[in-house]
C-alpha cells in the first residue's frame, strides 16, 4: 500500500503539480503586472495596521496575526530538514530555483488570499473563509467546497500534525539512548498534546496571540543565526553564490535525468515549502479585519517571502558554507543540518537546531489546526462535532510522537496534491474577480484615497462587503 502511494505521490508532485503551480504562478504574475514585487511597500504598510475592537470588547484578528497564523503553518521542520534533503539530492542549484518559485508563487498567494477575503463570512465578532467558502459562494458548488474541506482536514489535522509531532519526538534521539524504546515518547506525547489542547481550546484569538509571539521570535533567532554563520564565513560567500548559480544551470546534469535535477528538486521544495497556490493559507487570510481585500492578499505575499527567501535561505547558507557535503539517504535531512551547524559554530549548534525543530513544529501544529477547524465549521457548525474533532486532533498529536507516520505522510501528501489541483482550477476561474478588485484598490490610491472596498464596486452582491 505504501509503495503504491509513494509512486502516485512521485508522479503527482514531479509532473502534474509542478506544471500547474508554476503555470498559474507565471499566469497571475503577468496578469497582475508582478503585484508581489510592485506593491511590496503597500504590503508592509498593511501589515502594520491594527485591528479594531468589537462591540463586546474582544479584539478582532489583525493582518499581522493572520500573517503569523499562515506563517506558523508554512514554517515547519521542512524549512530545516526539507532544505537539507533538497541540497543533498539536487545540489546547491536547487536553492536558486527555490528562490525563483517564491517570487513566482507570490502572485498565486496574492490571488487566493484576496479571494478568501472577498468571500469570507462573519460569525459574531470573527471572520472565517478560505477556498471552500469561495467555491460555494462564487461558483455555487458547495459539494466542491466540502470535498476540499475533507481533503484539507485529512492532510493538515492528522497527516501533517502527526508528522510534526514525530519530528519533535525524533529530535530527542540525539540526547536519550535507545529513545524510541523508552517511556519518554509517551511522556513527550502527553506534554505536547496538553500544550496543543490549551491553545486550540482558547479559540482563534489565543491561536493568533501564540503565533504572533512565537513565530516572530523563532524566525528572527533562526535568521540571525544564519546571518552570523554567513558573517563568520564571509570570504566563502562569493564561492557559495557562484556554486548555486553554476549548479542551477547545469544542463549536462539535467540531461542525465530531469526528475532528480536541481531544477525540479528546487522548484518542488520552493512550492511545497511556501504553499503558494495550495489553498491552505487563505484559511488564515480570511480571519483578518481589513478595509480592502487586496491588503490581506499583499500581506500573504510577505509570508511566502519570509518562509522561502529568509528562513529556507538561512538553512541553505548554514549548509553550504560549512563544507559538509550532503549525501542522499546517508547524510541528509536533520543529520545533515546537525553536522553542518556543528562544523560552523560547534556542538552548541546542535542544541539550537533541536530548539528550532521544537519551535517550528509546535507553531505548525497550531497553524495547521486552525486551517482544519475553519473547514470543519464549513462542513457543519456544530459544537459537539467540533469538540469531537478537537479530541481526535489531540490524539493524532499524542500518537505522532510514538510512531513513524510514513503511510499517513504519503496520504497527507496525496490529499494536499488533490487539494492544490482543485484550488488551482478554481482560482484560475475566479482570477478575473481578483483583477477587478486590484484595479479598484489601485484606482482609489491614484485618487489619493485610503482604499475601502464595496462588493457593488465590482458588481458583487453576495458578500459581506456592503
Amino acid at each position: 500500500m505504501n509503495k503504491i502511494l509513494t509512486q502516485i505521490n512521485d508522479v503527482m508532485y514531479t509532473y502534474v503539480l509542478i506544471i500547474l503551480l508554476v503555470g498559474v504562478g507565471i499566469y497571475f504574475t503577468i496578469r497582475t503586472r508582478c503585484v508581489q514585487l510592485r506593491l511590496i511597500k503597500d504590503a508592509i504598510r498593511s501589515l502594520l495596521e491594527k485591528a479594531d475592537t468589537g462591540q463586546d470588547g474582544t479584539k478582532k484578528v489583525s493582518s499581522f496575526q493572520a500573517l503569523m497564523i499562515s506563517t506558523a503553518s508554512r514554517v515547519g521542520t521542512g524549512n530545516i530538514a526539507g532544505i537539507a534533503t533538497a541540497i543533498a539530492a539536487g545540489g546547491p542549484g536547487a536553492v536558486f530555483w527555490m528562490w525563483l518559485m517564491a517570487v513566482i508563487g507570490g502572485a498565486s498567494a496574492f490571488v487566493e488570499s484576496t479571494l478568501a477575503q472577498i468571500y469570507k463570512v462573519k460569525e459574531g465578532n470573527q471572520f472565517r473563509g478560505g477556498p471552500s467558502y469561495y467555491m460555494e459562494k462564487a461558483l455555487g458548488k458547495r459539494w466542491l467546497g466540502v470535498l476540499f474541506s475533507v481533503l484539507l482536514i485529512i492532510c493538515f489535522a492528522y497527516g501533517f500534525n502527526g508528522l510534526q509531532a514525530f519530528n519533535i519526538s525524533s529530535a530527542m534521539e540525539y540526547y536519550i539512548e535507545d529513545y524510541s524504546n523508552t517511556i519518554y515518547p509517551v511522556i513527550l506525547g502527553l506534554i505536547l498534546a496538553a500544550a496543543t489542547a490549551a491553545v486550540i481550546w482558547g479559540g482563534v484569538h489565543r491561536i493568533g496571540f501564540i503565533t504572533s509571539v512565537l513565530v516572530p521570535v523563532m524566525a528572527t533567532v533562526y535568521i540571525l543565526i544564519g546571518i552570523v554563520t554567513m558573517i563568520l564565513h564571509i570570504r566563502e560567500l562569493p564561492h557559495v553564490f557562484a556554486m548555486i548559480l553554476e549548479n542551477a544551470f547545469d544542463f549536462q546534469a539535467m540531461a542525465g535525468g530531469l526528475a532528480g535535477s536541481a531544477v525540479v528538486i528546487g522548484i518542488k521544495r520552493g512550492l511545497f515549502s511556501n504553499e503558494a497556490g495550495m489553498g491552505s493559507a487563505p484559511n488564515a487570510s480570511a480571519s483578518a479585519e481589513v478595509d480592502h481585500p487586496v491588503k490581506q492578499g499583499l500581506v500573504q505575499v510577505i509570508s511566502v517571502f519570509i518562509d522561502t527567501l529568509l528562513i529556507c535561505s538561512s538553512t541553505a547558507m548554514m549548509l553550504l558554507v560549512s563544507g559538509v557535503e550532503g549525501i542522499p539517504e546517508v547524510l541528509d535531512g536533520i543529520p545533515f543540518v546537525q553536522a553542518a551547524i556543528s562544523a560552523n559554530v560547534g556542538n552548541w549548534g546542535i542544541h539550537f537546531i533541536t530548539f528550532s525543530i521544537f519551535a517550528f513544529a509546535f507553531s505548525s501544529l497550531v497553524g495547521n489546526y486552525y486551517y482544519a477547524e475553519s473547514n470543519i465549521l464549513f462542513i457543519k457548525n456544530n459544537k459537539k462535532l467540533l469538540f469531537f474533532f478537537r479530541v481526535t486532533c489531540i490524539i493524532a498529536v499524542f500518537l505522532g510522537t510514538q510512531a513513524d507516520f510514513s503511510l499517513m505522510w504519503n496520504i497527507a501528501d496525496i490529499t494536499m496534491g488533490c487539494m492544490a489541483i482543485v484550488n488551482i482550477a478554481v482560482i484560475f476561474l475566479l482570477g478575473g474577480i481578483v483583477l477587478k478588485t486590484l484595479d479598484n484598490y489601485e484606482t482609489q490610491k491614484k485618487e489619493g484615497r485610503s482604499p475601502k472596498f464595496k462588493g457593488s464596486d465590482i458588481g458583487l452582491s453576495d458578500t459581506i462587503w456592503k
